[in-house]
């Protein structure tokens, strides 16, 4: 194993090169949210149950609009471009490309995700990332899962997936997914699969690029686009482009065997969800009815659209394990080899400098079992930063091309005192699933251990929170978008102070970054004694 100092790291000289805007490292990561659905952002019912107004189901045929979720997958820092996988085990009623939970009136304990999937490892530039998802081959137990926590009480234990018994046999699939860059723009994909079942099981997956959709709402400006067009160019390769983001080439490895190339549009199925006829011709559930359905004229012929993927269809014998890989490149950064050993020493690589990256942050006498789990802490870490969009106002007062809302969202809609904020970043999420949404208090907790692996990153964050465009006029932190205004524990300063302290040692830290919370901070505090109460006890009003 290579040894570095800690100052001659490739890691931190990729972070350096980024911090100076050198090399655009962070461009690229596991910014995909694993739930969009469900969520304050998508919904604009008149009541305000967001549950209901988007639920799992629809999210197979409606297209977002704030954000993009998948199986975990891969975006630029703005969501346009997005990756991740697809499968379907020939028995499921629709393909496996998002994670399944109970929504928070389902389950017996609120919100739960009702799957098997680990992070594994990540380094903070995002040049290397692992994690593994557990496919059963069985038909997915979605009737059963909500049934049963139905019928529970707070008091009882959660109906979990392995409590159904379909992992008793071994009749499931490994799905590792490996992310590593070779430069900023240059990302290599591998999915290792293992059949562990004691029979031969057939698997359908689709590697899926996608843009994000900016262009069915009728509004223009930054964050706003035309439709852009992903579209093949030879048998194993496609080119995906975008005004903003630029010209890239999504590629297979010819050694993943044959393979279909599917186009459909990222648009919403008005046929299928409003019973209208006069929707796209192709949209977001195409590969659905086209894989599971057979439906052979729901993609598109042409070899265009704004969701592609190639199609794999393998029969994995009793313990076999299948790669496949594929790379999605910059076009004027295209490498010479795109696979064979040029993408093998890539991985390697970037594998050996995670593994070196995490032992040095550890003591010499920790276990293999120890540094296995501080790599799987931190990369925990890493892969729940998620791109998050929310501008308020917009979201109030509805879209030009889309139904408008109830009038009565200014009056006693939900967030509607905090209409100057707009959020449009990649932020720590307390969970990608459960929680795809930030929440102050838990970020500033998260930033501790980012500010040993990443301290600009967690300065970033901290400071984040406090900019004109999250904070309130009257120096409330936003809370969390089911209520902005809620009232969090006061941790906020305490964290500026101890990532201040820990990112450097005495004599060299950063006073610009404590300085600029400083001033802030003193807004906050302003806000919180505005809240002492009434009673003179010298007690502060608020809480949850």
């Amino acid at each position: 194993m290579s040894t570095y100092s800690p100052f001659e790291h490739p890691e931190f000289e990729r972070l350096r090169a980024a911090k100076a805007r050198e090399e655009h490292w962070r461009r690229w990561g596991t910014y995909l949210s694993e739930r969009q659905w469900g969520t304050v952002r998508e919904d604009y019912s008149e009541d305000g149950s967001c549950w209901d107004y988007f639920s799992y189901e629809d999210a197979t045929s409606r297209a977002y609009r704030w954000g993009e979720d998948g199986l975990l997958g891969f975006s630029d820092r703005r969501c346009r471009l997005c990756f991740s996988f697809a499968f379907w085990n020939g028995r499921d009623p629709i393909l496996k490309e998002r994670l399944f939970g109970l929504t928070g009136p389902e389950g017996n304990h609120g919100e739960d995700v009702k799957e098997l999937y680990y992070y594994l490892t990540a380094l903070p530039s995002h040049a290397y990332q692992k994690a593994l998802y557990k496919y059963p081959q069985a038909e997915f137990p979605y009737k059963l899962l909500r049934e049963r926590n139905r019928e529970l009480g707070k008091q009882n234990d959660e109906f979990e997936l392995t409590d159904t018994g379909i992992f008793d046999n071994g009749e499931y699939f490994d799905c590792e997914v490996e992310y590593a860059k070779e430069s900023p723009n240059n990302i290599l994909i591998r999915l290792t699969v293992t059949n562990n079942a004691p029979h031969e099981a057939p698997l359908a997956i689709l590697p899926t690029l996608w843009f994000r959709n900016a262009w069915s709402w009728g509004r223009q400006g930054e964050g706003y686009w035309e439709r852009p067009v992903v579209q093949s160019i030879a048998e194993h390769s496609m080119a995906a482009s975008h005004v903003t983001l630029g010209n890239f080439q999504f590629c297979a490895d010819e050694h993943n065997g044959s393979c279909k190339q599917l186009f459909t549009e990222n648009e919403t199925n008005y046929g299928k969800l409003f019973n209208l006829k006069d929707g796209p011709q192709y949209v977001k559930d195409g590969f659905h009815q086209y894989v599971v359905n057979q439906e052979l004229q729901a993609v598109n012929p042409s070899l265009s659209g704004s969701k592609a993927a190639f199609l794999y269809r393998h029969t994995l014998k009793a313990g076999e394990q299948k790669t496949y890989q594929f790379r999605l490149f910059l076009q004027t950064e295209a490498p010479i080899d795109s696979f064979g050993d040029a993408f093998l020493q890539v991985m390697d690589t970037r594998i050996q400098e995670t593994d070196s990256f995490y032992q040095q942050l550890q003591h010499q006498e920790f276990h293999e079992q120890t540094h296995n789990l501080l790599q799987q802490s931190y990369g925990s870490l890493i892969w729940s930063k998620q791109f998050y969009w929310y501008g308020v106002k917009e979201w109030i007062e509805g879209d030009p091309d889309q139904p408008q809302p109830s009038p009565s969202r200014k009056k006693t809609g939900r967030n509607r005192q905090w209409e100057h904020l707009y959020n449009r970043d990649v932020i720590s999420m307390p969970d990608k699933w459960e929680y795809p949404w930030y929440a102050a208090w838990d970020l500033a907790f998260h930033m501790i251990p980012f500010a040993r692996i990443d301290p600009d990153f967690a300065k970033s964050q901290l400071i984040l929170m406090l900019r004109e465009w999250y904070m309130h006029p009257n120096g409330q932190i936003p809370a969390y978008e089911f209520a902005f205004s809620d009232v969090n524990p006061p941790v906020h300063a305490w964290a500026c102070w101890r990532v201040y302290k820990m990112s450097a040692p005495d004599g060299k830290r950063d006073r610009d970054f404590l300085a600029r919370a400083f001033h802030k901070l003193l807004v906050n505090f302003t806000w919180w004694i505005n809240r002492k109460d009434i009673s003179g006890r010298n007690l502060f009003s608020g809480g949850f």
